[in-house]
């Protein structure tokens, strides 16, 4: 049985990959990278790679075995139609026979654009029979604390949230939550609503800002139509602007406050806050 992790060298990938290790023997665990290269560091660890790509589905053929865990790992092309591309995960994970198929996905509470393809998705993994496991994983601090370059040159965080608030955590948070999914029990059928523990909103993310690098940072509260303008200004596909204008609408609705407490549940202990995600960006 191996513990199969695709998209193993992206974003939440990485931290997954790297926590398994610290839980189970490398030979037990599969990354499927579409880069052989950029998984070297994870073969010379041990970690067998698999190389295959959404949007081959031949790729996937063979690569699951029957009994292994699968943790699919959503993709980042809103152009390319994702439930398809998820789909092909789901058909071969079903030929195989695995033990577990446990998907990222979008708290149940979000209705912007970016959770169609996720909605969708789950309907293609329930309806396929496998034991599922649904990881609806709320929102990333790191959306942020990124790109905080523009904030503090301008000295404003401009977003069209309004005063609505959102529960953020770490990807790694998130990671030690699959983690815990992959290695334990008893997680088959189950969903799981994701968040941080502290929910917090744009003004108080400013007034932190502001508080670690002793400038003034404002948050300016602008519409959904000014922050799609803004974004495709600053080079940002127009898609993709929409996408991220409609997610501020939704924090302002407070559909990505999640409260299950779930998060820390399965990680076993509480939740990074926003202010360590940001010193340690500031750091960086």
């Amino acid at each position: 049985m191996s513990i199969v992790v695709t998209g193993a060298t992206g974003h939440l990938g990485r931290h997954v990959v790297e926590q398994l290790l610290e839980k189970v023997p490398a030979e037990q665990i599969t990354a499927v990278v579409r880069d052989e290269a950029k998984g070297a560091a994870f073969a010379a660890r041990g970690v067998k790679l698999a190389v295959a790509d959404y949007n081959t589905p031949e790729t996937f053929d063979g690569l699951f075995a029957a009994g292994d865990k699968v943790l699919l790992i959503s993709g980042n092309e809103f152009d390319k139609g994702r439930v398809q591309q998820h789909q092909v995960v789901i058909d071969a994970a079903k030929a195989a026979g695995v033990a577990l198929l446990a998907y990222t996905s979008a708290p149940g509470s979000l209705k912007a654009a970016l959770a169609d393809d996720h909605r969708g998705t789950e309907k293609a993994l329930l309806a396929s029979g496998l034991p599922y496991a649904l990881l609806r994983n709320g929102w990333y601090h790191e959306n942020y604390t990124e790109n905080l370059a523009p904030e503090l040159e301008h000295g404003a965080v401009v977003h069209a949230a309004g005063e609505g608030r959102l529960s953020s955590a770490s990807r790694a948070d998130y990671a030690a939550a699959a983690v815990a999914v992959l290695t334990g029990e008893g997680h088959e059928n189950k969903t799981y609503e994701l968040g941080g523990d502290e929910a917090w909103s744009f003004a108080e993310y400013a007034a932190e800002l502001s508080r670690q690098t002793g400038k003034e940072i404002v948050y300016n509260p602008v519409s959904v139509e000014a922050l799609t303008g803004i974004l495709t200004g600053a080079g940002l596909p127009e898609v993709f602007a929409t996408i991220l204008a409609g997610v501020d609408a939704s924090i302002e609705k407070g559909e990505l406050v999640v409260t299950s407490g779930d998060l820390s549940r399965l990680a076993g202990r509480p939740t990074t806050p926003l202010s360590e995600a940001i010193a340690a960006a500031l750091k960086g």
